[in-house]
C-alpha cells in the first residue's frame, strides 16, 4: 500500500497532488471548535481525550486537509510534570514560578508514560478514526529553545531579555536547561508516535529572536539533538519557527526532513536556502482574511514558486488566525490540490 500523500512529499517523492494542512487548523476559527469548546480552559480540553481528537478531526472533515495535526499545546508536557504552566486566553502560557536558578531543574523532572495518558489516549482515538483513510496524523513538540523562553520569561515576550541575559551570563546554566528540555521532548514526541503519530513538527516559534551566532551556539545542538533522539522511528520530521528567514541555511542542517518556511521568505528563496530539501509553506495567514478570491491568488502564488520539483507542502506561513473564514480555507485547499504541480507525476 502506498504512503499517504503528505508523507511522500515530506520524503521528497511524487505525489498525485501537492498536499495542504494548516498549523492551528483544529481550533480557534471554527464554529463548531467554539461551539464545542465553550469557555473552559484549553489544557482542561487538551486533558479530555473524546474532546481532544474531536477538535483534532474537525479540520480534516471540513476542509478536506492532507494530514491533521493532534490538538495540544507546546506547554502540555511541562504541565504534566507539574512545573506550574497555564495558558491565558488571549495571552498564551504563563508560568507561575519562572525558571531562574539551578535549584529549578529539580522541577524539570523526567516526563513518563504516565504523565501523558491523556495525550496518547486521543492519539489512540485519532488514528482509530483515521484507519482506513489516506490521512495521516501529526504529532508535535516545542523546540527546546521556545520552551526556555517561556520557562525563564514566564510567559510570551518580544523582547527575549531574561532568556538572552540567561545565555549569555550563565551558559552553562542554560545548556543544563536545554538538556532537560531534550529529554523531555524526546519522551513526548516518541510517545506520540508509539500510539500512532505518522510524522513530527517541532516548533521552534521564537528561533527568529536569535542571531545567527545565537542560533547555532543556544538553539541548534538541542534541536539536533531532539531530532537525532527520535531519528530510528523512521517518521518524518518538520523543523518550523517565525521570522527564521536568516536562519533557514543552518536550520537546513539540523536533521529534520522538511523544513517549515514562514511568509516573510518566498518559497523558492527558502527551499535554495535549506539547500534544496522538502520545505512546508507558506501563505501569509493574513491574506485569509480579505475573502476567497484574493487568498486563492495568494495561494496561487506560492505555488507558482513551488514550482514542479517535489518535497513540497503547502501551508500557511504561521497559524491560522481566528478571524478566518473556514469557507475561506475550503477554497485554498481546492486550489493546491487542483492546480499545484510541486511533485506531481
Amino acid at each position: 500500500m502506498s504512503e499517504p500523500v503528505f508523507l511522500r512529499a515530506c520524503r521528497g517523492a511524487s505525489v498525485e497532488h501537492v498536499p495542504v494542512w494548516f498549523m492551528r487548523q483544529a481550533g480557534r476559527s471554527l464554529p463548531e471548535y467554539r461551539a464545542l469548546r465553550g469557555t473552559g480552559s484549553i489544557l482542561e480540553a487538551i486533558a479530555d481525550p473524546a474532546l481532544a481528537s474531536e477538535i483534532t478531526m474537525q479540520p480534516v472533515r471540513r476542509y478536506g486537509v492532507d494530514a491533521a495535526i493532534l490538538f495540544s499545546d507546546i506547554v502540555v508536557p511541562y504541565h504534566a510534570i507539574g512545573f506550574g504552566v497555564d495558558v491565558v486566553p488571549g495571552r498564551g502560557p504563563v508560568i507561575a514560578e519562572p525558571f531562574k536558578s539551578e535549584a529549578d531543574l529539580e522541577r524539570l523532572r523526567d516526563l513518563t508514560a504516565a504523565d501523558i495518558t491523556h495525550v496518547t489516549k486521543t492519539v489512540d482515538l485519532v488514528v482509530n478514526e483515521l484507519e482506513g483513510t489516506d490521512t495521516p496524523l501529526i504529532g508535535f513538540a516545542g523546540a527546546p529553545f521556545t520552551v526556555a523562553s517561556y520557562l525563564v520569561e514566564g510567559g510570551p515576550t518580544r523582547e527575549f531579555g531574561v532568556i538572552k541575559t540567561l545565555m549569555h551570563a550563565d551558559p552553562a546554566l542554560f545548556d543544563r536547561l536545554s538538556d532537560r528540555l531534550v529529554d523531555i521532548t524526546i519522551a513526548f514526541l516518541r510517545a506520540q508516535v508509539a500510539h500512532g503519530a505518522r510524522a513530527l513538527q517541532l516548533f521552534d516559534s521564537w528561533a527568529g529572536a536569535l542571531t545567527r551566532s545565537e542560533y547555532r551556539r543556544f538553539a541548534l545542538p538541542a534541536t539536533q539533538r531532539v531530532l537525532a533522539g527520535v531519528a530510528d522511528l523512521d517518521v518524518p520530521t518538520i523543523l518550523f519557527g517565525v521570522g527564521t528567514g536568516e536562519l533557514l541555511d543552518i536550520m537546513g542542517t539540523a536533521g529534520s526532513s522538511v523544513v517549515g518556511i514562514d511568509w516573510h521568505v518566498d518559497l523558492d528563496e527558502g527551499r535554495r536556502r535549506v539547500g534544496g530539501m522538502p520545505v512546508q509553506g507558506n501563505l501569509d495567514p493574513a491574506r485569509c482574511l480579505g475573502g476567497a478570491p484574493l487568498a486563492v491568488q495568494a495561494a496561487r502564488g506560492v505555488i507558482a514558486r513551488a514550482g514542479n520539483d517535489a518535497g513540497h507542502i503547502f501551508n500557511l506561513g504561521h497559524g491560522v488566525l481566528p478571524s478566518t473564514d473556514p469557507a475561506v480555507l475550503e477554497a485554498v485547499v481546492r486550489v493546491v490540490h487542483d492546480e499545484g504541480r510541486a511533485g506531481v507525476r
